[in-house]
Formats: C-alpha cells, sequence, structure tokens
C-alpha cells in the first residue's frame, strides 16, 4: 500500500493533517491497512516510515499473528524536530523489529519502547540508479562542481564560499527554500534545473564532473544517503569524511573525501584536471556499492532475515503461520 494514495500532502488541511497525524482519513487509512491484511492472509507487514499506524492498530496485528516490521530512515528524535511523527512515536513500541540507519537511534528507539532495534543502510534504488551505458567524457558533462538536494546544515554558506572562490557550481532542488538560504545574487549565479527526480536525477549525477555530498548533522547521520546514489551511478564524488563513509568507501579509490571547506577546495582544484582519476575512482565506488550490497533489495533482505529468525524462534500461537 502507498500510504500517499491515502493520506496525500496537497491542501493546507492535509498539510494540517500530518503534522498532527489526527482526523478521519488517518483513521480510515488505519482500517484499510486492517482490510488488506485481513482479505490478503498477510503475516508479515514491511512498514516504511510508517507515521500514520496507530498504536491500536498495530496490537491488533499482533494479535492476527502478523509481524510487524518499522523501516524508519529519518530521525523522529533528531534535533531537526521535522514534523508528523506525533502518532508514530506513540505507536513504536508496538513493532516488532525497527530497522534504522543511524546508531544514535539505536537507543532513541530503545529508549521510547522499542522491542528490537538493529541498525541498517538507507539504500538506492538499482532500478533508478545506475551507470551510463558508455562512459561519459568531460565533453558531455554539462554540470562542473554539482549538488542536488536541500540547504540542510551550512550548506548554503559552504557554496556561497565556494562560488567567491570562483568554483563553477551547479546546485538543483526545491526552488522555494533554496532561495530562502541563499542571497540573489548567489542564487542566480549557481542554481539550475529545479527537483530533479527519477531519470533527471540520475542523468544529472551522469554528467557533472564533481557530485558533493553532505552528511546531514541536524539529523545525527553518519553517513549520506546521496553517497550512495552517487556512487551506484557510476558517479564521481566528493563527500564529507566521516568514519561510516570510511568504512564504506576506500579513500581516494572508490570516493573522495574532504573534513574542512579548504580541503573541499584543494580536492575540488586537483580532480577538476583530472578526468581519468574521475572515472576511475567513480567506477571503482559503483563497484565498490554494487559488491557490498548497498541497494534498497540487499537491506530490505537483511532486514527480512532477522524478522524470519525472530518469527521461528517466537511462540507459535504469537507469530501464527498462515496457508
Amino acid at each position: 500500500m502507498d500510504a500517499r494514495k491515502y493520506l496525500p500532502v496537497s491542501s493546507f488541511f492535509d498539510k494540517v493533517r500530518y503534522r498532527t497525524q489526527m482526523g478521519l482519513k488517518i483513521a480510515r487509512f488505519n482500517q484499510e491497512v486492517l482490510n488488506t491484511i485481513k482479505h490478503n492472509r498477510i503475516n508479515v507487514l514491511f512498514s516504511d516510515k510508517a507515521i500514520s499506524l496507530s498504536p491500536a492498530t498495530l496490537r491488533k496485528l499482533r494479535k492476527m499473528g502478523v509481524f510487524t516490521i518499522d523501516y524508519f530512515v529519518d530521525n523522529p528524535f533528531g534535533p531537526r524536530k521535522d514534523p508528523g511523527y506525533r502518532l508514530f512515536k506513540k505507536a513504536l513500541p508496538e513493532f516488532d523489529l525497527h530497522a534504522v540507519p543511524r546508531q544514535v537511534s539505536v537507543k532513541d528507539f530503545k529508549d521510547h519502547g522499542g522491542r528490537e532495534v538493529i541498525t541498517t543502510l538507507f539504500g538506492y534504488d538499482r532500478d533508478i540508479l545506475f551507470p551510463p551505458p558508455r562512459p561519459l567524457t568531460d565533453g558531455e558533462r554539462n554540470r562542473n562542481v554539482s549538488f542536488i538536494g536541500s540547504p540542510y546544515d551550512n550548506r548554503a554558506e559552504i557554496f556561497t564560499l565556494l562560488w567567491r572562490e570562483n568554483i563553477s557550481l551547479d546546485i538543483s532542488g526545491a526552488q522555494s527554500r533554496w532561495e530562502k538560504a541563499l542571497s540573489p545574487d548567489v542564487m542566480q549565479a549557481i542554481f539550475r534545473d529545479g527537483e530533479l527526480l527519477g531519470s533527471a536525477y540520475r542523468e544529472a549525477l551522469w554528467k557533472s564532473k564533481i557530485n558533493l555530498s553532505f552528511v546531514t548533522k541536524s539529523n545525527l547521520d553518519e553517513i549520506a544517503h546521496r553517497s550512495l546514489e552517487i556512487t551506484a551511478a557510476g558517479a564521481f564524488m566528493l563527500a564529507e569524511r566521516t568514519p561510516r563513509h570510511l568504512e564504506m568507501f576506500k579513500e581516494d579509490e572508490e570516493a573522495v573525501f574532504f573534513s574542512s571547506l579548504e580541503e573541499c577546495i584543494v580536492k575540488i582544484r586537483k580532480y577538476l584536471g583530472d578526468e581519468a582519476a574521475r572515472n576511475r575512482i567513480a567506477a571503482a565506488g559503483h563497484a565498490r556499492a554494487v559488491a557490498s550490497g548497498y541497494d534498497h533489495d540487499s537491506v530490505i533482505r537483511k532486514i527480512l532475515e532477522r524478522a524470519a529468525e525472530n518469527i521461528r524462534q517466537g511462540e507459535p500461537e504469537t507469530y501464527a503461520t498462515r496457508a
């Protein structure tokens, strides 16, 4: 089920409902979940950021013998204080298994009643993110130092400083958000294309000489989701250096990292003029992402394997096996 079909966020009232997670649409959605599971005799519910499931619904599912999994890539307890998590925090203890991508979330979820919490990756979509059919040359690339995403943390300040260093930037994302973050002159100079999704996003990664990747500190992230997407697309990545990034990619072989603005500038100037090195590192980064199973399918498979172990160890009357 796609919750967006039942719970759109288009009108003013939809947005109020999203923030409060209250109202008739929420109740109807929960009933639809129960009806679907009963009708199809489902015994495992895998939910991706299920902020609209109520505690009562999860308790009913438990009585029905349904094992419930919560895959939650955002941080409902982070300092960014994103809206919409009121109902989820109440329902959190009712899930059988939580899978989260940051270590700090393991403690937060357990402190709020999580039964079992494991760490996982963000994952990338193999159907969308893959290398070009043939290697591109710089003559085919129309983006220089590129970033595609949101102006979280101090990214607008960083890009302003890079622009003042005469570095050619190509920034894409939600235009209204970047307009609020950047001064008009910088916005006019570096912003292009707006939001890029699906194949447009993939092709923009391909056609960027350098793809920047930043860890969202206001969400207490340990790795950037975009780092997996960039490497999966076979594109060259320059990312913030973190322990988790260093675990997942060999520095200067599969990806390039920086720890300060000064180091970022040095790396940009070094690699902009070295097409062969960028192509070599990008190919190695892609190979690592594939071989290490950083894709969604591999991530979900590992979560389901953990769930299967729990179900096998559980009491028969708790997790009923249905034909």
